[in-house]
């Protein structure tokens, strides 16, 4: 089964719904005490600013237990914000503590024009060895979000806008994170869900 995060931050449905169109068990998950062996991966969404996110998965003892899961080998798969929240700190309005899982900072993006919003492509960069996406480098997914992280040594996908590249996808043993939205992202979206779910699901940090 697939556990799907509810700290109250972000879309849990369309998420379920896209495990569903895999054939997944998807279970959405509201207390920490929830996630145990049953489950295969947790997922951890997203959408909104950095600080509240961080502050609620603390309040709600989210935050250790995700952090004790993915330690002791549990996939971890975090999408947009949630991403940005397995990162060591955001800098959003403040310097927020993530869940430390990812190396570096999440900061503001250099675009003219903010938030990132609509299609753009993710080029493979670095993936890990047996990984296989199962769709091609420069695939276009959809993004919403104004900070990003830009360098990781666990960099999977990058992204280019307006000159500025920043880090869109990580992999890291057990745990990954997407920037974009795979679930909004059509067949592509759901290609990559499924094989990314499927690699971290035999890795570890």
């Amino acid at each position: 089964m697939i556990a799907v995060v509810d700290y109250q931050v972000g879309n849990t449905g369309n998420v379920i719904r896209a495990f569903d169109r895999l054939g997944e068990d998807a279970r959405l998950l509201s207390s920490p005490e929830e996630l145990n062996g049953e489950f295969s991966l947790a997922v951890l969404p997203g959408v909104g600013a950095y600080g509240p996110a961080s502050e609620r998965l603390s309040t709600s003892g989210w935050g250790s237990r995700l952090t004790e899961w993915a330690k002791s080998g549990g996939a971890l798969l975090g999408i947009c914000l949630g991403m940005q929240l397995l990162c060591e700190k955001g800098l959003e309005n403040g310097s927020f503590s993530g869940l430390g899982l990812i190396p570096g900072d999440v900061t503001l993006l250099g675009a003219s024009k903010i938030p990132h919003m609509g299609w753009n492509s993710v080029e493979w960069t670095g993936t890990p060895e047996g990984f296989i996406p199962g769709i091609s480098s420069g695939t276009y997914f959809y993004f919403v979000h104004s900070y990003a992280l830009f360098d990781s040594p666990f960099a999977a996908g990058r992204t280019v806008l307006e000159g500025q590249s920043f880090v869109s996808m990580v992999i890291r043993g057990n745990v990954a994170g997407f920037q974009f939205h795979p679930e909004r992202s059509g067949q592509e979206g759901l290609a990559l869900l499924e094989s990314t779910a499927a690699f971290i699901r035999g890795g570890q940090v």
